[in-house]
């Protein structure tokens, strides 16, 4: 395993959203491992005295690890945190082969996560060294496609003896299979017309790339905001759209990405059908995070969800009042609020 060099490092720490996510407290670094690079902000995961759980932060499409800046401000600073660009996004490469699948994605990131854990932050101080033995208590919380990886690894979380996954909080999404059940209702295929159109890689790549990847962006992240103005001020602040226009120049990203939806119409589908037919739930304590502007009349969030918890607890908490699709940057202050009291009440 690899660490980013002094003179990456220096290119790197020019660019404003770097800046001000160290400016935040985060560090920032790039792993190369043979599953590629993964780019993360962290903070506290050196303090071994800390037992808190890390809170592990995974973006959605089409953004960075850029859209957590506002939740940051809001977290006591003693919650160590874990924050990666996900795999195919933003600084990260798209994992090696064709594995764009949640569980090869969700894998990636814990064992960065499990690596950075075993070392000492390029200082070779014994004390700071965490033996593999350890377990480290973690709580998993994502956003759009970064929270269908946290659902995936809610359910196979004994595949990961080391880490105690304490909960997983969910923002934003039902699980991948209902979703696509419900493409079935003309508004709800008409509102996400984006997962069959980006599951066609070679297609939705031409098409992309024909318009600018950069302009799609923008098309997207216009569409979901939500209309309350304080919101969407909030959300746009800092040159946000800007910096997550900016990757889908790259050709790379954009095919990556629309793979990612692909295996979300392949791989991750018929997973978790095998999932409920095996009776393999989330045995972890789940939070619901989800706005009311794009919560389908026919979805009750309740009993959807529940279907698929299996000896965990679930609560839910929605967002009204003009909030639209990226509540943590909408509504970072009430997000916070509530992702606080799971974080304290269920680790």
């Amino acid at each position: 395993m690899y660490q980013l060099s002094r003179d990456k490092r220096n290119t790197l720490e020019k660019d404003n959203d770097i800046q001000h996510m160290v400016s935040l407290g985060l560090r920032f670094n790039i792993t190369t491992t043979a599953k590629g690079n993964i780019f993360y902000y962290e903070r506290g995961l050196w303090d071994i005295m800390n037992g808190k759980p890390i809170l592990v932060l995974l973006h959605g499409y089409p953004q960075t690890s850029f859209m957590w800046r506002h939740l940051v401000t809001c977290l006591p600073r003693d919650i160590p945190l874990f924050i990666p660009d996900v795999p195919d996004y933003g600084r990260s490469s798209p994992l090696p082969g064709r594995p764009h699948d949640k569980r090869s994605v969700g894998q990636a990131i814990l064992r960065t996560l499990q690596s950075l854990l075993i070392r000492s932050n390029n200082r070779p101080r014994k004390h700071l060294r965490l033996r593999h033995a350890d377990i480290r208590p973690i709580m998993i919380a994502g956003h759009d496609q970064g929270a269908r990886v946290c659902h995936r690894l809610a359910v196979d979380q004994a595949d990961y003896p080391s880490f105690s996954i304490k909960g997983a909080i969910l923002i934003d999404i039902i699980p991948t299979a209902v979703q696509w059940e419900y493409f079935g209702v003309a508004e709800t295929s008409v509102a996400s017309f984006h997962w069959p159109f980006l599951a066609n890689v070679e297609v939705a790549t031409e098409m992309i790339m024909a318009q600018g990847g950069d302009a799609y962006v923008r098309m997207c992240l216009n569409r979901w905001v939500g209309t309350r103005k304080k919101g969407l001020a909030m959300f746009k602040s800092n040159d946000s759209i800007a910096i997550y226009a900016k990757s889908f120049k790259s050709e790379s990203v954009i095919r990556a990405t629309c793979d990612e939806f692909r295996a979300g119409a392949q791989e991750d589908v018929r997973l978790q059908y095998e999932d409920q037919r095996a009776g393999r739930k989330m045995d972890v304590d789940v939070f619901i995070l989800y706005s009311m502007k794009w919560v389908d009349e026919n979805i009750w969030m309740g009993k959807v969800w529940q279907d698929w918890m299996g000896k965990g607890q679930m609560i839910g908490r929605n967002f009204s009042g003009g909030t639209g699709h990226f509540i943590a940057e909408e509504s970072p202050e009430e997000a916070a609020w509530a992702i606080l009291r799971f974080y304290n009440e269920y680790s």
